[in-house]
Order: structure tokens, then C-alpha cells, then sequence
């Protein structure tokens, strides 16, 4: 029986681990820890891959898409509409804002469902804020036609974005900012928590650059009330060496998602994401390879009892389903998404063979 992880760690550092290990001591020996070189030339090469004017480094995306928020003045009384198919991160972010998420469906891509936005406006809308789940991004033209005719601000819960294209623009780039994750499963992950707000609008940057630092300006005057949310220069420096190979990454990421697509898509049981090529407007990284399958649970454990590692998104409950929160809503659609999603193992270890193994492994459970 093979081993196959859902996210191999140890052998990522194995391939690795020279490099990792020179960064470390490079970056220790000359105590730059804090808002060092590394991280301003980490947030150069990602403001130029994304083709947007700015980027800053921060400790997580959730403060990042927080700080967006609060730069943008969302505040108390506001109410922001996102999509429940996403980790509790996205309305956490506007909740600390003291602004009030708002919950509407997912669509077939898993991603915001265009047609259940209108209905959630209210008087108190400020903002709608698309998940841009899985690498993938949202039909943006719709969303920003919405914003426009009802006076809304859009910004992007794009964590698990960086790359993912729609129409030749990168994600994080569509509204007036959005948010990348480095979480390690990311595509491009560091080795801790990390993560970077992306936006073409100054003001909105130099607000942030300000209220990262706990307000504090060059000259060490204090003008606003910050937080203390950096990407310490340790993880900058790992995130650059990392950088430099992303494009092989994604070519990969999409390769194997290729070969899963080509695979499973007789399979009458499963519901395979948007393939490569099924609409030329996306180009998608694929962060995860999100199946709706008959039988989740069962197949998840089949799985495992072959050597197989999956995940179940989030512990299988969309965010208005934490009814202690408050929310009430009823979204019967993403509701049937996370009974019947899984995520297969899609990382820069697994072979060609091993994805035809995993393939083989749920034909099989499917049609014992």
C-alpha cells in the first residue's frame, strides 16, 4: 500500500533543505529579523508579479484583509456581504472592523454565487467581498457591475490566490485591495504564518504601512492607532528563495489537477472543479483540487484505509452554519457543498503515478 500525504512537509524541506538552511543562517547572522531588506525585496517581486502598484508584508491574511477593510473605513454600522463558502478568517476580519458580515451562497465553481448578491444589499451595505477559493478567481465583471450600480466597495479574500487570473488580471487587483496567504499549504507558504495586502490605491497603502507598525512613520512619529502585524524578514527571506520558482510550481499544481480532471471525469459519483480550458477568461493555480463526491464521508475513510490523505475544508461547516455567531441564514447550496466536498492530495511531492493511484483508489471504492 503507498503513502500518500495530503501535504508532505518533511519531504519539502528534504528538497530543500541546504538552501533553507544557508537562508537561515544568512538572515541570523546578520540579526535582520524585523523589516529587513529581505522583506522589502520580497514585496517588489510581488507587486511586479501581480502587476499591482503595491504590496505589503504582514503577519497572516486575516490581518491583512482586516487592515484593508479599516483602511478603506469600514466600520461599525457597515455591512459587508461575502460568500459562506470560505474559512471563518474572511468575516472574522470584517467583524473586527465592527462592521456586520453578511453570508450569501456559493456557486457551482465554489465560488460567490453572482445571482444571490442583490438580494443581500441592504441600506447598510458598504462592500462585497469574493472569496477567491481554491485558486481560483470570481466572475469579477459581474461583482464589480453590482458594486457600480448600487455604490459598493469591493475588496478580495484572495489568500489563496496569488497567480489565479481572470481576464489577464491577477487576482487582488479588481477592487480597492485584496489579501495573499502564506500559511504553509499555501502554493507559495513560508514556514509559519505570514501574508500581504495588495492594492493599487496609495492612500490605502500608505495607511497600512502605517497601521502594520503600530502607526509609526519613518520618523518614529506615531499618527494613527496600528497594529503589530509584520512579516518578520525570516519568512520574507524563505518566501523570495520559494518566489523564484513559482511559475514551475504552478505549471505543476496544474499538471496534476490536468491529470486528475482527465481521469475521474467519467466517474458518475463525483463532481470534479472547472477544468483547464473550460473558460478562457480563468486561469486558475489550483491551491486545491475540491471534489463533491457521493458517499464524502465514506470515500474519505476508504481513502485513508489505502494510504490516501484528504482534507475536509474547514471541518465540513460553511461560516453561517456557526450559529453561535449569530449568523441565521439558510444557503441550502453551500450547505450540500460541504456535506459532499473533499480535497485530494495536490502538492509538489506527489508523482504522476501517485495521482493515477489515488484515481484508481476511488474508481475502485466506486464501483466495488
Amino acid at each position: 500500500m503507498k503513502s500518500i500525504p495530503f501535504f508532505n512537509y518533511p519531504d519539502l524541506f528534504a528538497q530543500h533543505s541546504k538552501e533553507l538552511t544557508d537562508i537561515f543562517r544568512m538572515v541570523s547572522s546578520r540579526g535582520a529579523f524585523i523589516m529587513q531588506d529581505d522583506l522589502i525585496q520580497f514585496e517588489n517581486k510581488l507587486a511586479k508579479y501581480t502587476g499591482i502598484k503595491y504590496a505589503l508584508g504582514v503577519a497572516n491574511a486575516t490581518d491583512a484583509m482586516q487592515l484593508l477593510l479599516k483602511a478603506g473605513g469600514i466600520g461599525v454600522g457597515d455591512e459587508v456581504i461575502f460568500c459562506s463558502h470560505t474559512m471563518v478568517a474572511t468575516a472574522s476580519a470584517i467583524k473586527f472592523t465592527g462592521a456586520r458580515p453578511v453570508p450569501v451562497e456559493a456557486g457551482a465553481d465554489h465560488l460567490m454565487d453572482i445571482t444571490s448578491i442583490e438580494a443581500a444589499i441592504t441600506p447598510k451595505t458598504k462592500a462585497i467581498m469574493p472569496t477567491q477559493l481554491n485558486g481560483r478567481v470570481a466572475n469579477m465583471d459581474a461583482i464589480l457591475k453590482i458594486a457600480n450600480q448600487h455604490n459598493l466597495q469591493v475588496y478580495e479574500d484572495s489568500a489563496q490566490a496569488l497567480g489565479a487570473k481572470h481576464k489577464g488580471k491577477s487576482a487582488g487587483s479588481f477592487g480597492l485591495g485584496g489579501c495573499i496567504s502564506f500559511y504553509p499549504a499555501k502554493v507559495l507558504g513560508c514556514f509559519g504564518d505570514g501574508g500581504a495586502v495588495l492594492t493599487n490605491d496609495k492612500d490605502i497603502y500608505n495607511k497600512i504601512k502605517l497601521m502594520r507598525d503600530h502607526g509609526r512613520g519613518e520618523d518614529g512619529n506615531v499618527s494613527v492607532w496600528g497594529y503589530n502585524s509584520r512579516l518578520d524578514n525570516l519568512q520574507a527571506a524563505i518566501l523570495n528563495y520559494f518566489f523564484d520558482d513559482y511559475e514551475v510550481i504552478i505549471q505543476r499544481r496544474r499538471a496534476i489537477a490536468n491529470l486528475y480532471s482527465e481521469s475521474l471525469r467519467n466517474l458518475v459519483s463525483v463532481v470534479l472543479p472547472p477544468s483547464i480550458g473550460n473558460n478562457p477568461d480563468c486561469f486558475d493555480i489550483f491551491q486545491n483540487y475540491e471534489i463533491e463526491a457521493l458517499k464524502r464521508n465514506e470515500l474519505k475513510e476508504y481513502l485513508s484505509s489505502k494510504g490516501v490523505g484528504t482534507l475536509i475544508q474547514w471541518g465540513g461547516q460553511a461560516v453561517h452554519e456557526f450559529r453561535d455567531l449569530g449568523f441565521t441564514q439558510s444557503l441550502p447550496f453551500t450547505e450540500n457543498i460541504m456535506r459532499t466536498s473533499l480535497l485530494l492530495p495536490l502538492n509538489m511531492s506527489i508523482t504522476d503515478d501517485e495521482v493515477d493511484y489515488v484515481c484508481q483508489c476511488i474508481k475502485g471504492f466506486y464501483n466495488d
